[in-house]
């Protein structure tokens, strides 16, 4: 009933947990056991007139059993504590290491907001299922056996009967199971659309709000949250109903067990003091059970999460790589790849960067330019044709080693929450003050910093009280810390002031002269200083040369500038109508 084996050998040594957890339950059961006993002979006594010696063994008993009860009690929890953490501990580690080998292609088999989800919210229901269902299960199975073989010495026809009563608690649970399946599952689906909607609304809410279309989204999050309302109270309603009839079936049980008892006591078949101990003790023959039913709705929400989690860990993964990149100098041979098998994005494309100097990779949008970042990065890597990096196939190199030789610099670099020094040393834990500071002038932003509290200058999250311009000097001068012989510029000058553009490209030229340098843009006034410029179209080399080259074929490349060039001259004369 509701036993994954897979989950459950995921537990590791959180097994061992729960058996002790199972054990102090038991024993705790066998000292309230006792108290019954002496309870039962002490009104057994005091129907017959002779308590002297009952009541002493009742207060002897309860003395020593309450404080046992109680003592299993914190040792059960205690227990049942460990079990969870750990557990949650080892499968959050399991997906995190999962993910590290998927490598940067792990959004190709799971969102990021699903990941996030099954770590969080899907691991606190696994923690419930851990914790307190599997124990009450295990504990469920054994206490009505134990009571059942006390019992039989004083009643066997009233033991047999409360047993056979049992099962009818886990078979309601098993019906509940087969219409909760199912309903958990959507469940499930519908929070996670919905954490995935958010998370895609909230980082996009500036781009909403310029083109206000906040209103509608607005309006979309509120129809997915009233599905998400809807399928809640369904599985509200399927627990009530569920509990309802768990407490009928144990109630009655119990009831049930009275009533032979009285109906023996009559008979004569069993004293008084068998009567009493069986009342008091029908009751914990369902207990357990009926305990269980009450884990088993929030397990079962922590089982959806699971399916979940077990299809994220089944993702096939790439054979181990072991090659390291030895050499220098990248080149791309009839290179094509496709997001999907209906539609290839680059055709037989062929590059060739140097181990020094500048080449860029220009071309209107769609026209595959970070597509070739992202194989380069190791991002996508389902491509077919040639990619050496260093003299070694991309496909055959360790991510950890590519990622250590090339770094790419996009428009968005992310800047976390924390002091500019944290920042940096994320691309060099052992930088001194000394070489931090040498690179944040290297990139004009030291002057700034001096004014705010220097190193210790705080960020909010994504550097918000930075502007544009600050950021991705930051995230420029964390690259440089990092070091690495290969340096991808993705429209890294988009969408920041002029000045910090020019002195970023003038920056830029200087690293050409010791590193290989990538630069993607579609402003082709940053590309003049390349050795080299591809021109892109349609995801296919359409030219290649330098800038005067490529002018003096009046081709695509030609035409862009022209087109870029007047459009330039327009927004001068503005700004000098304004002035």
């Amino acid at each position: 009933m509701m036993m994954d084996k897979r989950l459950i050998n995921a537990a590791g040594k959180s097994k061992k947990y729960i058996y002790i957890c199972v054990l102090f339950q038991w024993i705790g059961l066998a000292a309230n056991v006792c108290m019954v006993f002496a309870l039962a002979n002490l009104l057994g006594k005091l129907y017959e007139g002779d308590t002297s010696s009952a009541i002493i063994t009742t207060c002897i008993t309860g003395a020593i059993g309450i404080p046992m009860r109680f003592f299993c009690g914190i040792i059960a929890g205690k227990m049942s504590e460990k079990a969870s953490r750990d557990v949650k501990i080892r499968l959050r580690e399991m997906i995190y290491q999962k993910l590290l080998r998927l490598g940067m292609s792990y959004q190709k088999h799971i969102s990021t907001a699903e990941a996030i989800q099954l770590s969080g919210e899907g691991l606190e229901q696994l923690e419930i299922y851990f914790g307190r269902y599997l124990p009450q299960f295990f504990y469920s199975m054994l206490a009505p056996v134990t009571l059942f073989i006390l019992l039989a010495f004083i009643s066997l026809k009233s033991a047999v009967i409360l047993l056979i009563c049992v099962p009818l608690i886990p078979m309601s649970i098993i019906f509940v199971q087969k219409f909760a399946k199912k309903l958990f599952q959507k469940y499930w689906n519908e929070y996670v659309a919905l954490g995935d909607g958010f998370l895609e609304n909230m980082q996009g809410l500036t781009t909403l709000k310029i083109y206000r279309a906040d209103e509608r989204r607005n309006q979309e999050m509120n129809e997915q949250a009233e599905r998400f309302r809807k399928i809640t109270m369904k599985v509200l309603t399927m627990q009530l109903n569920s509990i309802t009839l768990m407490d009928l079936v144990a109630y009655g049980g119990a009831a049930l067990g009275a009533i032979i008892a009285l109906l023996e006591l009559a008979a004569g078949n069993i004293s008084l003091t068998g009567c009493v101990t069986i009342i008091l003790l029908a009751a914990e023959f369902f207990i357990p059970l009926r305990l269980l039913g009450s884990y088993f709705h929030i397990a079962m929400n922590g089982m959806a999460a699971s399916g979940k989690m077990w299809r994220l860990l089944d993702v096939p993964e790439a054979q181990i790589k072991t090659t390291e990149i030895t050499g220098a100098g990248i080149s791309l041979e009839n290179l094509s790849f496709s997001y999907d098998k209906t539609r290839e994005i680059l055709h037989g494309i062929s590059m060739t960067f140097p181990t020094h100097g500048m080449t860029a990779i220009v071309g209107e949008s769609g026209s595959g330019k970070s597509t070739i970042a992202s194989l380069l990065t190791g991002t996508n890597t389902s491509y077919s044709g040639s990619l050496l990096i260093g003299g070694q196939e991309l496909s055959e190199i360790r991510e950890d080693n590519l990622l250590r030789h090339i770094a790419l610099i996009g428009h968005q670099s992310r800047l976390f929450a924390g002091t500019v020094r944290d920042n940096l040393r994320m691309g060099n834990p052992n930088a001194s003050d000394s070489k931090m500071k040498s690179v944040l002038e290297q990139v004009k932003l030291w002057d700034y910093l001096k004014g705010e509290s220097g190193l210790d200058t705080v960020l909010t999250e994504d550097a918000a009280n930075f502007s544009g311009g600050q950021k991705q000097r930051l995230a420029l001068a964390r690259i440089l810390l990092y070091d690495s012989e290969v340096l991808i510029f993705d429209e890294a000058t988009s969408n920041i002031d002029v000045e910090s553009e020019t002195d970023i490209m003038a920056l830029v030229g200087t690293l050409a002269e010791t590193k290989t340098i990538i630069v993607i843009s579609h402003r082709l006034a940053n590309v003049i200083q390349a050795d080299g410029i591809y021109v892109l179209e349609n995801g296919c080399v359409a030219e290649s040369g330098t800038h005067n080259t490529l002018l003096h074929m009046n081709g695509q490349y030609a035409r862009l500038w022209r087109e870029q060039q007047e459009l330039e001259q327009i927004r001068d004369g503005k700004e000098n109508m304004a002035i």
